[in-house]
């Protein structure tokens, strides 16, 4: 197994959910009883030993962050979805059309739920992700009888761990044969993109980000970014670095270092080399800027702008791998069209 954020054990008449350490420097261990239907009347546990006890399949679920919407459409399960906050930053197709027609409501913004529409619509269980611990509308929804299960995905160290949480969404349905099955092709085709990635005779040197205000955010070399850029076989400027986290570095300081990188990936939220140049002419001095060789996923949307890599990179690094195989090494994967990444204009 890939993911340390979770476990999942069989007893004989249920399962055990286990979230281990959800949001960084956690240290809570959360546990949830999943009955099924079938054995549900014939049996009785302590609600005091679990932070929630629920019935299988779900049928009516909320989740609230956009990368929680693979793991129920790869199950066919998204029908069961009855609120989502923020339904514009959906990009799937087959959600949005159940967002479109009202069987989705909105519920507000992720900072301040509309509990009062998320409780009348009584689902059985809201899938959470918590930066910190203290969110206040989770208390209040727990309040009410609803478990709240915390998604730890997103601080998973490797990408294929952050894929591996499908299995939760396996064990929440009964269908973890369907799940373990899913993960198994998406790390399967992963490690084939890594080994095509290895035929490469050379290594581009590559750099990321871009300056929010004053500072240049990057991904730290033991981020799933940096992981995903070592295993398509390249050179990440940055690639040595350790801290948790982004890295936060002047200008000065990534200039002198990368100005030379052969490839530009995901210069923040710029979507031009235009807007680019408009925001900081000094990022004209970078010969990626020169030779045009920066790419990025913040122009593949959905139908009202949620932008896909949000929701699907997460679930899919098997697409994201080969994406940056295609930009990194284009003679490996000359019949590939890129899912997420795209060439600045």
């Amino acid at each position: 197994m890939f993911a340390e954020g979770f476990s999942i054990e069989d007893y004989q008449d249920f399962k055990v959910l286990t979230i281990k350490n959800p949001w960084p420097k956690s240290e809570h261990t959360f546990r949830y009883a999943l009955i099924s239907k079938e054995m549900a009347p014939k049996i009785t546990l302590n609600k005091d030993d679990y932070d929630g006890i629920l019935i299988t399949p779900i049928e009516k679920i909320v989740v609230t962050s956009t990368t929680h919407i693979p793991g129920l459409e790869l199950l066919n399960v998204e029908n069961t979805l009855i609120g989502f906050p923020g339904t514009d930053y959906v990009s799937s197709e087959k959600t949005r059309t159940l967002i479109d027609n009202g069987t989705i409501r909105e519920l507000g913004k992720n900072e301040s739920i509309n509990t009062e529409v998320l409780l009348e619509l009584r689902p059985e269980v809201v899938i959470g992700f918590g930066i910190d611990g203290n969110n206040k509308t989770f208390d209040n929804i727990q309040k009410a009888g609803i478990p709240v299960i915390f998604n730890g995905e997103w601080i998973e160290a490797s990408p294929l761990a952050k894929a591996e949480w499908i299995k939760v969404f396996g064990a929440l349905y009964n269908k973890k044969k369907e799940a373990d099955a899913i993960f198994e092709t998406i790390a399967s085709d992963y490690t084939k993109a890594k080994a095509i990635a290895q035929q490469a005779t050379s290594q581009p040197t590559v750099l990321s980000g871009a300056m929010h205000k004053d500072i240049w955010y990057l991904p730290s070399g033991t981020s799933s970014e940096a992981i995903l850029l070592k295993d398509a076989n390249t050179n990440y400027l940055y690639s040595d670095t350790s801290e948790k986290g982004s890295l936060s570095l002047s200008f000065e300081t990534v200039f002198e270092k990368a100005k030379d990188a052969d490839i530009w990936i995901s210069p923040s939220f710029y979507p031009s080399l235009e807007a680019l140049e408009k925001a900081n002419a000094h990022y004209t001095k970078f010969k990626a800027f020169k030779t045009g060789q920066m790419y990025s996923f913040v122009s593949t949307t959905g139908a009202t702008g949620g932008v896909s890599y949000f929701e699907m990179g997460m679930a899919r690094p098997d697409l994201v791998l080969k994406d940056l195989i295609k930009v990194c090494h284009p003679e490996l994967m000359e019949d590939y069209e890129p899912y997420f990444f795209k060439k600045l204009n």
